[in-house]
């Protein structure tokens, strides 16, 4: 039997990162011929050109494509249209048997629509979460393209059965990101201060990503929340927002910081070095949801800021403000220690988990005509 062609989709450093233990795992198993369609952020210099972080991870078969140019990276309806195109043309050459998408990016809706268009198994890794944007929007639409389902937790899992999706292609595996955090091969904080010229003993990591729904006032906004960041007199390693809608407007207020000796700014950092520089932050401050799903593994305190992440679970780690300049400084100097573990999202064997499943030929029998259960 011929080995099964599996496409892995990424368009950000954050969704690689959480994919690679799947893609790692996989590999190992010479039934399946692993292949990577590497777009969006990866290949803009202005994010780092993250797609040398994902040649340098030692995968085979990855598959470049631009999917926007600077005056397109903001228009989501353009870069899925230039997503799906570019991916519609690549499947058609490789003919794999399965794609699996992340999350909730564009990227993910435009490899869930071509595969299920074309009679494509599409697997949907950690479907079923709830936020506050349009990433909700995008993220249930993949649902309903997709065949298969890996969610991080029972919660997810009851969600999706609530859309009408078969309880039999629904998958508990936890969250990838898990695998890594929870690894021992994660850098030394030595070598990641010392290799990004982070000179601070005590740090916080900040990261504000655009809500595009809600654009009008984003400016005073992010003013406001940098004006409480630079009169708490902390230190702070800033990551760049993503790409979406108003991140210029971001990047804008945050150009000053680059000359400020309490901060150093990046377009990215290297996923295993970020989860290094969590580990050992004071805090991490923003609305990623680095903040809410990676944080609490490492009971790191989150303090986030506005409504992008207004529907996501809730720690004791987490403590929610408004984009204001007054509670931004005054919970900075009110940050607490650290918490107990949470494994809400995983206990590190999701990749074991997910190669499992593949391995079982009862998951490949699955239907292509999908049908909504009604619940009841």
């Amino acid at each position: 039997m011929a080995a099964r062609k599996i496409v892995f989709i990424s368009g950000t450093r954050a969704d690689f990162g959480k994919i690679k233990p799947l893609i790692g795992e996989i590999e190992r198993h010479e039934g399946f011929e692993v292949h990577i369609f590497a777009t969006g952020m990866h290949m803009l210099a202005l994010y780092g050109s993250t797609i040398h972080e994902v040649r340098k991870a030692g995968f085979q078969n990855i598959f470049p494509h631009f999917n926007q140019t600077g005056a397109t990276s903001h228009q989501m309806d353009l870069v899925l249209a230039n997503t799906i195109q570019g991916l519609s043309l690549y499947v058609r050459e490789l003919a794999p048997d399965m794609i699996v998408v992340h999350g909730d990016r564009v990227e993910a809706l435009a490899g869930a629509i071509v595969g299920s268009l074309n009679n494509i198994l599409v697997a949907h890794i950690e479907g079923g979460e709830r936020s506050g944007t349009i990433d909700d929007l995008i993220r249930h639409s993949v649902t309903k393209l997709s065949h298969l389902h890996f969610v991080a937790n029972e919660e997810a899992r009851r969600r999706l059965i609530q859309m009408g999706e078969e309880d039999g292609s629904v998958h508990v595996i936890g969250s990838p990101d898990v695998d890594i955090m929870l690894s021992e091969h994660l850098p030394r904080i030595e070598e990641v201060k010392r290799h990004y010229g982070i000179p601070f003993d005590e740090y916080f990591i900040f990261m504000y990503h655009p809500v595009t729904t809600e654009l009008h006032g984003l400016r005073g906004r992010i003013n406001e929340v940098v004006k409480g960041l630079t009169a708490s007199g902390k230190k702070f390693v800033v990551i760049y927002p993503n790409n979406d809608a108003g991140s210029d407007t971001i990047l804008e207020a945050l150009s000053p910081l680059k000359e400020h000796p309490c901060f150093r700014v990046f377009p990215s950092i290297r996923f295993e070095n970020f989860l290094t520089l969590l580990q050992n932050a004071r805090a991490i401050v923003g609305n990623s949801s680095a903040g809410i799903r990676e944080a609490p593994v490492y009971g790191v305190p989150t303090i986030n800021i506005g409504s992008r992440q207004a529907q996501r679970f809730c720690a004791p780690s987490i403590v929610n403000i408004e984009e204001s300049a007054k509670e931004v400084e005054e919970s900075l100097a009110k940050v607490s220690s650290r918490f107990p573990q949470s494994l809400h999202f995983g206990k590190g064997n999701s990749a074991q988990l997910f190669s499992e499943h593949l391995l079982d030929e009862k998951l490949w029998e699955v239907r292509r005509q999908k049908q909504f259960v009604d619940l009841g």
